[in-house]
């Protein structure tokens, strides 16, 4: 069935294409702005495939948890199935904007969630 997925991230200070040199930009960029090119080459693939970008966040300290652990941004991304998700995570045009991801997160957390029923 559908999967949300929430992703916490931490950005670099300036984004580090050391990994995929083939898309280092003419200037150097902050990590925000490289996941942001990372978004903008992968959400029509996402759309494509059935999924959506149900929330984009900033993040900051949390207000009860561990004050060292501090995310940049919170996305929460739905997809039809797992097998969908890993479908688009498989796909050629995701794969060729991936290393804009690499380069912009210093760290990163991937929690894969299925939703209860509410009354």
């Amino acid at each position: 069935g559908p999967v949300l997925m929430l992703n916490l991230l931490r950005f670099r200070a300036v984004a580090d294409y050391e990994g995929d040199p083939d898309l280092t930009p003419d200037q150097p960029i902050s990590g925000a702005e490289a996941f942001d090119l990372y978004v903008d080459l992968t959400l029509p693939l996402l759309r494509a495939k059935g999924g959506e970008l149900t929330m984009m966040a900033t993040g900051g300290p949390y207000l009860i948890g561990p004050s060292e652990e501090v995310w940049d941004r919170v996305m929460l991304v739905r997809q039809p199935s797992v097998a969908a998700f890993m479908d688009w995570a498989q796909d050629e045009t995701y794969l060729a904007g991936i290393g804009h991801r690499s380069a912009a997160l210093q760290d990163a957390r991937l929690l894969p969630l299925s939703e209860l029923p509410h009354g």
